[in-house]
């Protein structure tokens, strides 16, 4: 806990990727565990090829998941840029592919959903932003110091 109180990351910044990481954590489950919501969805799950979509995806999700918590433990701007990078990428490609294709059971109208993948994405992005500065900072630090 420390270190998080002395990093140059800023806290919100911290606490949307604690979000995103619980809801990526929750897909994981489902991808792995729990098929019935899969089938919810409207996805099949019998036979050998869903199986293999349904946990590679799953697989994917735990990479992202993996190396959020990393770079969470670390505080490293540098690789949380990197992350913060994926997120925007996959939010933003969701933010298309949901209410293009939504899901048998999906919680919210196509245009709810598209407007709420561009406020993530935006918030995303001010992330990006804020990290990207601070690398940049300690960047500059790094060279007039050399000098």
């Amino acid at each position: 806990m420390n270190k998080l109180r002395q990093s140059p990351i800023p806290m919100w910044v911290n606490i949307m990727q604690a979000v995103l990481i619980l809801i990526m954590v929750s897909q994981v489950i489902e991808h792995f565990f729990n098929h019935d919501a899969i089938r919810a969805m409207g996805w099949p799950t019998e036979g050998d090829p869903s199986l293999n979509l349904i946990y590679e995806m799953g697989s994917r999700l735990l990479v992202m998941v993996v190396a959020s918590v990393y770079v969470m433990i670390t505080q490293n701007p540098v690789q949380y840029l990197v992350v913060l990078i994926m997120n925007v990428v996959r939010e933003s490609m969701e933010g298309w592919i949901d209410p293009l294709f939504p899901v048998a059971d999906a919680p919210a109208s196509p245009m709810t959903d598209f407007l709420l993948h561009v406020v993530i994405v935006a918030i995303e992005v001010a992330a990006l932003v804020v990290v990207a500065r601070i690398v940049r900072q300690q960047n500059e630090a790094t060279v007039a110091q050399a000098a």
